[in-house]
């Protein structure tokens, strides 16, 4: 049997044998780390092997990650990068320099501990961490940037001991599993911040402030705030690239940045990341010339492979698409979409039932066409439910059995001077992509394969 077949039998065992949040939602949470610290032991504490940069947040987290990442690259290191969900393979959770896992690797690594993972029963996210620990330590990278799945503090990512801790904002999302107010759902991220090790806050909010300082406190960790070190100014942008002054408030230096992620909100994740490279230089005494900084910034995705934030799919007619999922994510991402120009514009969406729909929906434009969807798993409200109550918020549109149809209807539908978004969820926009890569063969950055 070939590899891409293996590959495919592999990635079923994974996902039809052990529980799977980004399908199924609460039910396959653990509420400890026992089974993630049973693996990296099994695998000799990969994790222990390399120097780690641990990154959590209700938004932000994965192109605060990618642009890390792209910066440590750029800077002559070798980068491990673990972020989830993936869009359209597996194997994009995995990276070393914007390269992915390679196949053979993962199928490897499944046979090799199969017997284990029957033993442990981890679940998807358990063993993913545990792939991606072994890989980074087998591959002996220099640095690997990490990224919680959901909160912190019993987030299988978080048997690390890291370098530094970054939290990039706190809004409400998941409350089901992390609390109902800003206060609890910061209390969930701030169990990433370890004993000594400095963290780094992206954006302050008055509820949680005091969260973040006594828990520093205690663990006698350095505080550092993204608001307080540095400051941003947009000079300009077009649809690919954003221009950007930025003043050091310390040195009181300014400089030119150029970043080729078009979301607006990447206003504060640069300033996160900005303020993570200032305590790296301090703390571990790293080499990053400014130099470097801007050159990573202006191309993360081609350094990385990061693709779905305000994503620019299509120039003419404009096809844009970001995994924007809640209230905060929603807000930034409709904000931006007011001032595309178009004669019409339309709207292709679709949720996991575990969101805050009716409050989501709100903030959606009340005249654009919409073609209501869901992703082909479990956790997602189902296409006429969503119609039902977006209809209740004054949001006209038809439903679509999945996401390709609604695309394909979307794109029938739209002049050369209309507009579509694609948003609500990564599962959306990964069968979206999946479905216009397929169908337009352009899309996936396949450059960043990695045949290892």
């Amino acid at each position: 049997m070939d590899t891409d077949n293996r590959y495919e039998k592999t990635l079923n065992y994974l996902y039809e044998k052990l529980p799977m949040f980004s399908r199924q939602g609460a039910a396959a949470l653990k509420p400890n780390l026992d089974n993630t610290i049973k693996m990296c032991e099994l695998l000799g504490n990969p994790h222990s092997q390399f120097k780690s940069i641990h990154i959590a947040g209700t938004n932000g987290k994965g192109s605060t990650s990618h642009m890390l990442a792209a910066i440590l690259q750029e800077c002559g290191y070798k980068v491990g990068l673990y972020t989830s969900p993936h869009l359209v393979d597996f194997r994009e959770r995995i990276r070393i320099n914007g390269a992915m896992v390679g196949k053979q690797w993962v199928v490897d690594f499944v046979d090799k501990y199969t017997t284990n993972i029957e033993e442990i029963e981890p679940s998807f996210f358990e063993i993913t961490v545990a792939m991606a620990f072994a890989y980074f330590a087998e591959e002996k990278v220099d640095y690997a940037i990490i990224e919680t799945g959901l909160g912190g503090r019993l987030d299988s990512t978080n048997v690390i001991t890291p370098i530094l801790s970054i939290i990039t904002n706190i809004s409400y999302d998941h409350t089901d599993l992390l609390g109902k107010t800003l206060p609890e759902i910061a209390g969930e991220k701030a169990g990433i911040i370890k004993h000594k090790v400095p963290v780094v806050i992206g954006q302050q909010h008055t509820e949680t402030e005091r969260v973040f300082f006594e828990k520093s406190v205690h663990m006698q960790s350095t505080v550092y705030y993204a608001d307080a070190m540095w400051d941003l100014v947009r000079t300009g942008s077009t649809p690919s690239l954003q221009y950007y002054k930025v003043v050091n408030r310390a040195m009181r230096e300014m400089h030119d940045l150029t970043s080729d992620l078009p979301g607006s909100y990447q206003y504060y994740n640069i300033k996160t990341v900005l303020a993570a490279v200032d305590v790296l230089r301090a703390n571990q005494g790293m080499d990053i010339p400014f130099a470097n900084v801007q050159r990573a910034l202006s191309k993360v995705k081609k350094l990385t492979g990061l693709f779905g934030r305000w994503d620019v799919l299509q120039d003419k007619p404009l096809i844009i698409a970001d995994v924007g999922h809640n209230i905060a994510g929603i807000t930034e991402v409709t904000n931006q979409w007011k001032n595309v120009v178009a004669d019409n514009k339309h709207i292709v969406i679709g949720f996991v039932k575990d969101k805050d729909i009716d409050n989501v929906l709100a903030l959606l434009p009340q005249d654009n066409t919409y073609y209501f969807c869901n992703a082909n798993i479990i956790r997602a409200l189902p296409a006429s439910e969503l119609k039902k109550r977006a209809e209740a918020c004054g949001l006209q549109g038809e439903m679509y059995v999945s996401v390709a149809d609604a695309v394909s209807a979307a794109r029938n539908a739209i002049g050369q001077n209309d507009a579509v978004l694609i948003t609500g969820s990564f599962f959306i926009v990964g069968e979206a992509i999946e479905y216009l890569n397929v169908n337009n063969g352009k899309l996936f950055p396949t450059s960043l394969e990695n045949h290892h």
